[in-house]
Formats: structure tokens, C-alpha cells, sequence
């Protein structure tokens, strides 16, 4: 099995394996090919009262070209039910092709340094997990370092990359791949798909956005930088109607 190479790929991020990738149909689902896992996870509360971790929700079978829902409005959620042939929703694709980078903030620090792209927060809130990401990347010292990069990695959109200031280098590892519903109850909804593993998303038009470790796909239908979540779910307050 083989991995496409002609597609561009975010520094520190494995490629899944080329027939594992997600395809944005126009005006309707997500068609997932290669059959990855799906599995729901629900954000759960540490001691502060912040996102802790993510728990397992429920596991769903996966098959040959799964079609998900991005219209938010399907009863067999996270599948597709069809339901946004009438959904008064606009499902055309708005985000940049170009790299997560190219729109990123730098912030630095003594042992690390920090990008960000905020357009792409999908509000899991791991960077504010009772200190804040911005902040700890300033700080010196191994504890510190744990925890920016416990932040950047649990970050569900991947809006987040921390470095080794020394290499220049991103602090990553190969992820698992995964497509997972997210439900957030500490804010009484549901949240976007989070895509993890370096899985390839494709446009209705064929064009292939930045392969990426981890990445959120809006499904309540009203981001503004779709495919992509950009926490609208979280004003909209987007249910799924998964038990």
C-alpha cells in the first residue's frame, strides 16, 4: 500500500495510505473511501473544569464509501439520510488551498516556538485548558513543554503546531487515523468531524486541500471556512441526535 506524494503535505504529518480519504461532494455528504474507523468522542472536564481528554462515545461500522452528513440536519446522524436535498443550508466550499502555515502566527519562546491559524478553531478548547497554549509556549522548562504540546496535540482542528526552536523543526508524531463526531457537553452540543491520521480531503472539484495530522470537518452546516469547522456549532448550538 502506498501513500499519494503529488498532494501538499503539512510538515510533520504522515500521509495516510492513498485510498483512505474523505471527498466533499457539491451540495451534499462527505464520502469517506478506504473504510477508516469511526468512533465518536466526547470532551470531558478535568479537575478545573476545562477540556481533559477525549472518551470514547459510540463506535459505528464502517463500510466502502461512507456518505456523512455536513448539512446538519440528518436524523441518522453522523450518516447521511438525504436530508440536504431540502436543508436551508449553503454548503459551498469557501476555505484556502493554500497551507495552514501561509495564514499562521508565530509565537516564541526559549525552547519552542508556536503557529497558529485561527481561522480554523474548532473550539474544542484544549488551548485554554486552564492556562493558556499562547502562554506556556513562552515559559522555560520540561513541564511546560509537556503541556503546550498536550494543548497543540488534542487540538481538534489542528489549527495549532508547536516547534523545537533548536531544529526548526514541528513536534509531531504519527497519528491513528480516525474520523470522529465529536460531542461537547460542557457546552451542550456537538461538534465537528475530527479527521486524524493524515487523511487526504478532497474538494467537489477534485482539488485536494493540505494533507494534515489532525483537522475538523464542519457538519452543523454553518461554518464559514467549510469544509472546515470554524466553532460555529458552538453559538448555533448543533445537536446530532447521537444517544
Amino acid at each position: 500500500m502506498t501513500t499519494k506524494i503529488d498532494h501538499i503535505v503539512q510538515i510533520g504529518t504522515v500521509p495516510a495510505p492513498e485510498d483512505i480519504y474523505i471527498q466533499v461532494t457539491k451540495g451534499g455528504p462527505y464520502l469517506v473511501h478506504g473504510k477508516p474507523p469511526v468512533q465518536q468522542v466526547i470532551i470531558e472536564k478535568n479537575e478545573t473544569g476545562n477540556s481533559g481528554r477525549y472518551a470514547a462515545g459510540k463506535s459505528f461500522e464502517s463500510s466502502e464509501s461512507m456518505a456523512l452528513c455536513r448539512c446538519g440536519h440528518s436524523k441518522h446522524a453522523p450518516f447521511c439520510d438525504g436530508s440536504h436535498l431540502k436543508a436551508p443550508v449553503d454548503l459551498t466550499e469557501t476555505a484556502s488551498f493554500q497551507p495552514l502555515l501561509a495564514g499562521s502566527k508565530e509565537f516564541d519562546g526559549p525552547t519552542q516556538l508556536l503557529t497558529d491559524n485561527e481561522s480554523y478553531c474548532a473550539f474544542s478548547r484544549f488551548c485554554d485548558n486552564g492556562h493558556q497554549v499562547w502562554g506556556e509556549v513562552q515559559m522555560k522548562g520540561e513541564q511546560h513543554e509537556r503541556l503546550t504540546e498536550f494543548m497543540v496535540h488534542n487540538c481538534a482542528g489542528g489549527r495549532l503546531l508547536v516547534w523545537d526552536r533548536e531544529t526548526q523543526q514541528p513536534i509531531e508524531s504519527k497519528e491513528t487515523i480516525g474520523i470522529h463526531p465529536i460531542e461537547d457537553p460542557a457546552i451542550g452540543c456537538s461538534g465537528p468531524l475530527m479527521v486524524r491520521g493524515g487523511v487526504r480531503v478532497e474538494s467537489a472539484d477534485g482539488q485536494s486541500y493540505e494533507i494534515r495530522n489532525r483537522q475538523a470537518l464542519c457538519r452543523c452546516g454553518q461554518s464559514s471556512n467549510k469544509p472546515f469547522c470554524d466553532g460555529t456549532h458552538a453559538s448555533f448550538k448543533y445537536h446530532d441526535g447521537i444517544a
